[in-house]
């Protein structure tokens, strides 16, 4: 092999591996990226330490209630389901979430709110009536007890503010799933 052949390979090696790079940059910043799970605020749903799956395109979609989402905080990510959208109102009586006048079931609580129970306590304190501003949103972590959110200082979040949707958990490989 030449010296001239080698300095081909190099440089085509060096510009495959800046290519594999600079992709590997825009998919992450714009489109997915991993997320690591901290604190207990979304369990039984999500667990601390897990790593999910986050899709960045929120120009092509939209955030409806039920979604779990990744908001930008000062100082640190929060991982939390959207209650609330734009122009609802809010209210939470008796552990029953009413929006717009009408009760939702909110089937994610089902385990939390039997120990709620169990303790001789209410799973959510009641708040409202609220209205959520325009783009803005109400979220509350699933595990009620033991969430920092609209309730209770991070306020409406701005839609600016939310780094995209959680797909499904990927680490641990034994917990692969959905996130619903």
């Amino acid at each position: 092999m030449t010296s001239s052949n080698s300095k081909r390979e190099i440089l085509g090696w060096g510009k495959s591996l800046l290519i594999a790079v600079g992709v590997t940059v825009v998919i992450r910043t714009f489109l997915f990226s991993p997320y690591m799970v901290e604190g207990a605020s979304m369990e039984p749903t999500l667990h601390n330490q897990e790593k999910i799956f986050v899709n960045k395109m929120n120009y092509v979609t939209s955030f409806n209630r039920g979604d779990v989402v990744i908001i930008k905080g000062p100082t640190e990510n929060y991982v939390k389901r959207i209650i609330g959208t734009p122009g609802d109102q809010l209210e939470m009586n008796d552990d029953e979430l009413l929006i717009n006048g009408v009760p939702v079931k909110e089937s994610y609580l089902t385990e939390n709110r039997k120990d709620a129970e169990k303790r001789g306590s209410l799973l959510t304190g009641d708040f409202g009536p609220i209205i959520v501003p325009a783009k803005h949103y109400f979220v509350m972590g699933d595990n009620r007890l033991k969430s920092m959110d609209s309730r209770n200082g991070l306020d409406f979040i701005k839609e600016t503010a939310i780094v995209g949707k959680s797909e499904f958990v990927i680490f641990p490989f034994s917990n692969i799933r959905n996130v619903k």
